[in-house]
């Protein structure tokens, strides 16, 4: 074997047997345990980084809750959104409307928190056809122009979504930001 190809080789073994192993990995579940003192501190970390990620809707400190606002899910062309973890998702939420939720609970234990993360998503049923279809917007000769200023959103504000369950690979990845931010 020539020494380019045994180095080339030895590069892609070694590039593959160390990853992104910078910290220690997040346990499955959709929970990560930080350790810390400060309750305030935690709980303004934990909502700096559910904010890189959502909206929030409700926020109380009280029951140590965080709710977020839904948002649909970012497609191919936004990069800059980090809602939709994975190429399979992006190109899912690009071709498809999906919407998601998340949930974050901060419980205080003896010595840190245990942050909970749950992320639900959702898919748009779209079973019927469009309103703007064609048909009904090409004008006939015979009827005058009648104005109606009023916009008919029943149908629109009535979506109708399909619950695809919970999205571990954005649980995941919010649990890893929060082990990050947290151990400053």
């Amino acid at each position: 074997m020539s020494c380019r190809k045994f180095l080339f080789l030895a590069l892609m073994l070694q590039a593959s047997l160390t990853g992104c192993a910078t910290m220690s990995p997040v346990p499955a579940g959709g929970q990560v345990f930080v350790r810390g003192q400060n309750d305030e501190m935690v709980w303004e970390k934990t909502v700096d980084v559910v904010h890189d990620y959502f909206y929030i809707e409700r926020e109380n400190h009280f029951d140590n809750v965080i709710e977020t606002q839904y948002k649909v899910g970012a497609g191919l062309l936004e990069p800059w959104q980090h809602d939709s973890v994975g190429f399979e998702n992006r190109l899912e939420s690009t071709l498809q409307s999906i919407r998601r939720k998340a949930f974050v609970h901060v419980t205080p234990t003896g010595d840190g928190y245990l942050i909970s993360v749950q992320v639900y998503r959702e898919r748009e049923d779209v079973a019927s056809q469009s309103q703007m279809s064609p048909g009904g917007a090409t004008f006939r000769q015979y009827i005058p122009l009648q104005r109606e200023l009023e916009i008919d959103s029943t149908d629109i504000a009535r979506g109708r979504w399909i619950p695809l369950g919970r999205d571990p690979e954005l649980e995941q990845e919010m649990l890893q930001s929060l082990q990050v931010r947290l151990s400053r």
